[in-house]
């Protein structure tokens, strides 16, 4: 009993200590005590196990009567989310990147109620299934065989919103900020990734953004390899004529289909049947996924790289962004992402920019925890 409760001992001291590291990377961002010991007990309270992670409940972790501490820290401490955004950017990388990383553009959604908060009004949520009074957050997530993270967000504001310059005001919206589509939203955060140095070897996402010309112009211009979902009805240059994504599925060879795994899921491998078509006048493919159970259901992708690549890896980038929808309902159930009551601008970018910060510490443990492991378990085997 005494030795578990020793290896217990060691690992909880080096999440402290790994916990202390990470918070020592923005620390420096928050110029006052008082605002740097408050962003401390935010993060380890949005750590900790409470149901709900608000600033009453992670008032109460850090022993505070009310929670005008967090309130502040939230709303009116001077602190910059952008620059904790990079140093967290910086601490995912640094951890787990990996030659097969694949950087993914998604959304989800947040149900709020009323009209005052910022980007807040009626439109299709992701996340419900359904249209809802809701804001949308648009990210970028890194995922490699290390592990997986939220590295950056933007708040999608629509343009009923842009459009309103004294209810933008009300919500803290400057006058400079101008309306972006999601797909824009996405390419400033991968403008954003680039500048920092970060080399994008492969970016995927859905049809919202594989379906935007603007979009897959400058990935392309840039280098970056993609795989991103497309409609059916999205088009393809032939040497004679523009055809439809789902009637050159329909023209193609029946053996040209492989059955191949699109990564792992909770069942297993998520196996489907593949085909990789080249329309033969520029230099994008069509891949295509089919339901091994329902065959009449077919998916579609958009490719295009700089050299070839064979269709396993094609395959590979495609699934990897299945598993984002996972790491938007973990970084909720476990960092309270969207568990925030504040209604202004800035504010959602600093609750939400805490809580990537403290999704990615557990990120990271655990994939440090797996090296460490695998490690003691091959040092037992060579020693026995």
């Amino acid at each position: 009993m005494a030795a578990s409760w020793t290896v217990v001992d060691d690992r909880l001291a080096r999440w402290q200590a790994g916990f202390d590291d990470a918070f020592a990377l923005v620390a420096g961002r928050f110029a006052q005590a008082d605002s740097r010991r408050r962003a401390r007990m935010y993060l380890l309270g949005l750590l900790s196990g409470a149901e709900r992670k608000n600033s009453w409940t992670l008032a109460e972790q850090a022993g505070d009567l009310t929670p005008d501490g967090m309130q502040r820290l939230l709303n009116f401490y001077r602190w910059d989310p952008a620059a904790v955004r990079d140093d967290l950017r910086a601490y995912v990388l640094t951890h787990l990147a990996d030659p097969s990383g694949v950087v993914v553009a998604d959304e989800t959604g947040f149900l709020k109620k009323g009209t005052k908060s910022a980007g807040v009004q009626r439109q299709y949520s992701g996340t419900a299934g359904r249209i809802e009074n809701c804001q949308l957050g648009v990210f970028l997530t890194y995922v490699s065989a290390k592990g997986r993270a939220l590295i950056d967000r933007e708040l999608y504001l629509p343009a009923s919103w842009i459009d309103d310059r004294e209810r933008c005001e009300e919500a803290g919206i400057s006058a400079e900020i101008e309306f972006a589509t999601k797909p824009v939203l996405a390419q400033h955060m991968l403008e954003r990734l680039l500048d920092s140095g970060v080399d994008v070897g492969w970016f995927t996402a859905d049809e919202a953004y594989g379906d935007n010309p603007g979009l897959r112009a400058w990935l392309e211009q840039r280098g970056i390899n993609y795989v991103m979902a497309v409609s059916c009805d999205q088009r393809f240059s032939t040497p004679t004529e523009s055809v439809r994504a789902d009637e050159l599925a329909r023209s193609a060879p029946r053996k040209g289909w492989q059955r191949l795994s699109a990564g792992l899921g909770s069942k297993g491998h998520r196996l489907y049947d593949w085909l990789l078509l080249d329309p033969g006048a520029d230099e994008h493919l069509l891949l295509v996924r089919r339901s091994i159970s329902k065959p009449t259901e077919l998916a579609y992708y958009i490719c295009h790289t700089a050299h070839p690549v064979p269709l396993a890896e094609l395959v590979r980038v495609a699934g990897s962004r299945w598993g984002v929808e996972e790491t938007f309902q973990f970084a909720k159930n476990e960092t309270g992402l969207d568990h925030y009551q504040v209604r202004r601008y800035d504010a959602w970018y600093r609750h939400i920019t805490l809580s990537m910060l403290a999704a990615a510490f557990l990120a990271v443990t655990a994939h440090t925890e797996r090296v460490r492991d695998e490690k003691g378990a091959s040092d037992l085997s060579m020693n026995t």
